[in-house]
């Protein structure tokens, strides 16, 4: 079974946001991470999403995304994200 981060994000300070972009995806891809939804178009059918963006990152399995989103390397780049953004996120194991 795969692991998955998902993501509900409103970027708020886009300029300084983009420091967290460059710096994400080389941790996520050293844990095995692959994007798999970054953003795009979205059609709300049901309920209410509160933040703008989603973001969909595959993992080889649960516990390597648990890995990834405790691990060292990322605490410093999350921080940028909780600086620059507003989000919600949960990681699921999923098929």
């Amino acid at each position: 079974m795969f692991g998955y981060a998902i993501f509900n994000i409103n970027v708020t300070n886009p300029e300084d946001y983009k420091e967290y972009l460059q710096k994400v995806v080389p941790i996520t891809e050293k844990f095995g991470g692959k994007y798999i939804v970054r953003g795009g178009t979205t059609t709300k059918i049901e309920g209410s999403f509160p933040h703008p963006r989603t973001v969909v990152i595959q993992f080889p399995s649960y516990q390597k995304a648990l890995e990834w989103y405790n691990s060292e390397e990322y605490k410093p780049i999350r921080e940028i994200r909780f600086k620059n953004a507003k989000s919600i996120g949960l990681i699921i194991e999923g098929a």
